[in-house]
This record gives structure tokens, C-alpha cells and sequence, in this order.
């Protein structure tokens, strides 16, 4: 199929389902016609093959009968360089209690001694104890149990 004959609103109908599924990319592949579309952050782009690869730029779809309210930028609070932060030092599952029905071993307002095991993180079928980077009280809790985290993210606040 040539450049020219794909169907333009079949191409539209997908770029607004990747924007509705939070997909990345989607591919459809037909005997010797395939589309595949990514998105990018500005605008999604459409490449095709059949017999030879061209690109489209397909605009992200625009909302009819939405009027746009413009908004203050909200400051993100930068909680990693909080010296009283204790990030994540590995990708892994965080969980607060060390078992499922085990009380939560910190809460906001816990009273910690540096070295303590504030949660543990399983990182490849292992149990790693997160100890208490400070002694102080616990202000926050950013993590929820059985949640994922990544390497550096701020899981708890000690002051």
C-alpha cells in the first residue's frame, strides 16, 4: 500500500487509542502491510511499511467543546536532597511490616534510632532490611506496602 492510500482516520482512530490506553507503541502488521505508531512527547509518529518505510506526523487529537484553563506551575518539592530524606538504594517491592499481617514497622510520628529497620525492600526473591539512615521522628511516609520503587526514590522522611 503506498503512502498515499492508507487511511488516514484508521491512523487517527489508533493514535487516539494509544493516547487513551497510555500506550508507547502500538504495531499492526497484515500480509505486507504494517503500521506502527510511538509516541514522543510532542506528537506521535507513524511509520509504515509496505514494501518500503515512510513517516507521518500524526498530531496528538485535539478535545472539542473543552475550553482550557491555564494553570500556576505547582513547585515540586525536591524531598531527595532532603538531608532527612531515606531514598530507595535499589529497584525493588517496599514493604513497611515484615509480613502481611505483622504491624507496620514505622508509622508518622515513630519515634526511629539510626540503624533501625524502617521497611525492607525485595529486590530478586531477597528480603533487604532499610534501616534508619538518622535517629528522629518519622514526618512522612511516601511509600504505600507491596508498592514498587526505583533506585534514589524518596521512600521516608526522618526529621
Amino acid at each position: 500500500m503506498a503512502k498515499s492510500q492508507v487511511d488516514q482516520e484508521l491512523i487517527r482512530a489508533i493514535a487516539v487509542l494509544l493516547n487513551e490506553q497510555n500506550l508507547a507503541e502500538i504495531e499492526i502488521e497484515q500480509d505486507d502491510f504494517r503500521i506502527r505508531i510511538t509516541r514522543s512527547h510532542a506528537s506521535e509518529v507513524v511509520q509504515m511499511q509496505a514494501p518500503q518505510y515512510a513517516q507521518l506526523q500524526v498530531p496528538p487529537p485535539q478535545l472539542t467543546g473543552i475550553a482550557s484553563v491555564p494553570t500556576a506551575p505547582v513547585p515540586v518539592e525536591d524531598l531527595a536532597s532532603n538531608p532527612g530524606t531515606l531514598v530507595s538504594p535499589m529497584v525493588g517491592t517496599a514493604y513497611r511490616s515484615p509480613e502481611p499481617t505483622a504491624a507496620m514497622f514505622v508509622d508518622v510520628g515513630t519515634r526511629v534510632t539510626e540503624g533501625q529497620t524502617v521497611l525492607i525492600i525485595e529486590a530478586m526473591k531477597t528480603m533487604n532490611q532499610i534501616p534508619a539512615h538518622r535517629s528522629g521522628i518519622v514526618t512522612r511516609i511516601l511509600v504505600e506496602d507491596a508498592q514498587p520503587v526505583e533506585y534514589g526514590e524518596p521512600l521516608i522522611v526522618i526529621e
